[in-house]
């Protein structure tokens, strides 16, 4: 098994290959938006970049510990590394945000949606946790809260984590502060009730327009399922099945990955991309 000369771009497929590895087609999408190696002498990097996203992407996928990292993988200490680096240097959030453009133009919409959906998600914390610990007194939960905005082809547009006892009112602001700088055609802002009052209407950039639920039994809600849609495709990764991370920006960093495997499976479909 070998993934060396990884400056040249040379690969050899391990033959112990999981479902989580990225395909050609993915890795071409990738590896162009990763930093490049680092020039003026000293040793040249013999560590295969894309090993070390499949390791990422497979502990993500699985939701195991680090230390239960598969051998055949590079060292976890070197793919830890990489991952923490990226999230300080910003690389996470840059690939996401072409992937997102890249999804958007083949969806053959424009690159600043005009609408957003905004909802949270409280979910039970790990034992590591080290910050952001709250309890969430209406869902009765212990742990953090995953604030998203999305839209409305249920893509991420920002997402922050924080205590689950913060309420929706005062997380909405963390969420939403400065979105219009990076997406600056929203028109309007899709909530539920609890995002209802002048808190949330003087922090929002644009009108919020709260959907509210119907006496009618269940009923599928307009545009707030497509973020509760989002939710559940990140779960599909049991690593985000609850908050393991013991910071608030690890686990930020996994749901931005979550959102970049997905993107890169839809992309891929296409014949030309």
């Amino acid at each position: 098994m070998a993934w060396t000369a990884a400056t040249r771009g040379d690969y050899e497929r391990p033959t112990g290959s999981y479902a989580s590895d990225v395909t050609d087609r993915k890795w071409g999408l990738i590896a162009p938006l990763l930093p490049a190696a680092r020039g003026g002498g000293g040793r040249p990097r013999t560590t295969c970049l894309r090993r070390v996203v499949d390791a990422i992407f497979y502990l993500l996928q699985a939701g195991c510990q680090w230390r239960m990292l598969p051998k055949d993988f590079p060292p976890r200490s070197t793919v830890y590394g990489y991952f923490r680096a990226w999230i300080v240097a910003g690389v996470w959030a840059h690939v996401h945000d072409v992937l997102y453009r890249r999804t958007r133009e083949l969806e053959g919409r424009e690159e600043s949606p005009t609408a957003a959906i905004i909802d949270s998600q409280s979910v039970k914390t790990g034992a590591d946790a080290r910050d952001t610990v709250g309890f969430d007194a209406g869902k009765r939960v212990k742990g953090r809260k995953r604030h998203l905005v999305t839209d409305t082809l249920g893509l991420m547009l920002r997402v922050e984590v924080h205590s689950a006892g913060v309420q929706d009112r005062d997380g909405a602001a963390l969420v939403l502060d400065r979105i219009t700088r990076r997406f600056p055609f929203i028109e309007r802002i899709f909530a539920d009730a609890g995002y209802q009052g002048p808190r949330v209407a003087s922090a929002a950039p644009r009108p919020v327009e709260i959907i509210k639920r119907t006496d009618a039994g269940f009923v599928v809600q307009p545009k707030r399922w497509v973020v509760e849609r989002t939710f559940a495709w990140a779960s599909i990764n049991r690593r985000l099945a609850r908050d393991f991370e013991g910071a608030a920006a690890t686990a930020r960093a996994f749901f931005q990955i979550a959102m970049i495997k997905l993107m890169t499976r839809r992309i891929a479909r296409y014949r030309d991309f």
